[in-house]
């Protein structure tokens, strides 16, 4: 069973900026990350939020990603800007639980091209 679902790919321009979501409804999630899978190359970290609101990021995505929690609506967001084709991929989110179990999303897809 899938207890995330990531939407808001799409198809965009170089230097549009995108909002991904991702919702969760299973209890217990205290982190959710984003990550991204690049055609033909391996899944790599975005960056992290937990339930305190305390982010961190991946060196590359320090200066035009940002993400946010809304607890209540238990949904986080991944706000991209200045998009580059090499942005260009699948985008998951993964919900940990205490003592580690995770689960994934199944993805949304972004495409920069113009």
């Amino acid at each position: 069973q899938v207890y995330l679902e990531e939407s808001g790919g799409d198809l965009v321009q170089p230097g549009e900026s995108l909002r991904l979501s991702c919702k969760w409804s299973i209890g217990g999630i205290y982190l959710v990350e984003w990550f991204r899978q690049a055609p033909g190359e391996q899944r790599e970290r975005i960056c992290d939020i937990g339930r305190s609101g305390v982010a961190s990021y991946e060196d590359f995505a320090k200066d035009r990603f940002t993400i946010s929690m809304d607890t209540a609506s238990q949904t986080v967001y991944l706000e991209m800007r200045s998009l580059k084709p090499d942005d260009t991929g699948m985008y998951y989110c993964k919900g940990v639980q205490p003592g580690g179990m995770a689960h994934w999303g199944t993805g949304t897809l972004v495409i920069v091209s113009g």
